[in-house]
């Protein structure tokens, strides 16, 4: 099973790109409307609209946990899709999702602002909407890698493959991409990718729990070393929110044994 996760600016052709390299490969092929399409068949499509591609506002973030569950779901999405099988996934901070799988392929289209601004014009926008958009898509995506991830999406080393389209065809690029993914030292077995994946979904169900029982992530965090055993670690108050934390994950499905490294506040 293998992964292509592309990130990219607008104006860049990086979604045309995805998909051509998607038909190409006869991978399935993930972007706002398929990702939408199966929220809604999980019942998480207004959760998923709030964080898809941009951040919660600040108000949101600082007042309500709410939004983290926002995110546990979009990932919870994303998760279903890639069990189907090989797959091209856009934007949503991919390359962080599966950073952790080393058969997936992360790649990073860019242009100069000319560029960006010309491919726009081309497609029919006016040169004032098409620089607004360039400017609020770019604080968009930027904004939700630093609310998911904390960290740059400018960032080169998140990155296995960056495409400079300034002198690149869509088609050039696509074969570029393709070259890269057909390397055997980026494929692997379905079934160590599947278990990954279910390791990497039950974190983000346990920390979905533990944020609906009260317990962010800033306070209480979830990691799965094994297939079914979850570590917690953070700082609580007082004791009792320590075993609250910990039946909480014990409640999550697929939980087969927890260690409970959270620590009591000193006063």
């Amino acid at each position: 099973m293998h992964f292509i996760t592309f990130s990219r600016k607008m104006g860049t052709n990086g979604t045309a790109i995805a998909k051509l390299v998607a038909q190409e490969l006869q991978y399935n092929y993930y972007g706002t409307e398929e990702i939408e399409r199966k929220a809604g068949e999980m019942g998480f499509l207004k959760d998923v609209r709030e964080v898809n591609d941009k951040a919660p506002s600040a108000l949101k973030r600082l007042f309500s946990y709410r939004p983290e569950i926002f995110l546990d779901r979009l990932y919870l999405v994303i998760y279903e899709l890639a069990r189907l099988g090989n797959a091209v996934i856009l934007g949503r901070g991919g390359n962080m999702l599966f950073s952790s799988l080393p058969y997936a392929l992360h790649v990073r289209v860019i242009a100069s602002p000319g560029k960006r601004m010309r491919n726009l014009l081309e497609r029919g926008y006016k040169k004032e909407v098409a620089s607004m958009l360039m400017e609020k898509t770019d604080q968009e995506r930027e904004s939700f890698i630093k609310f998911a991830f904390h960290r740059d999406w400018e960032n080169p080393e998140l990155y296995d493959v960056t495409l400079n389209m300034d002198k690149l065809k869509i088609n050039t690029a696509a074969d570029m991409v393709l070259c890269a993914a057909r390397a055997d030292e980026i494929r692997g077995s379905t079934a160590d990718t599947m278990q990954s994946l279910d390791m990497m979904e039950l974190a983000v169900r346990v920390g979905t729990a533990l944020a609906e029982a009260g317990f962010p992530s800033n306070y209480v965090s979830s990691f799965v070393d094994a297939p079914g055993k979850v570590r917690l670690t953070g700082v609580v108050q007082v004791p009792w929110e320590k075993s609250e934390a910990e039946r909480a994950a014990w409640e999550v499905s697929g939980v087969k044994a927890v260690e409970n490294k959270i620590e009591i506040a000193s006063r």
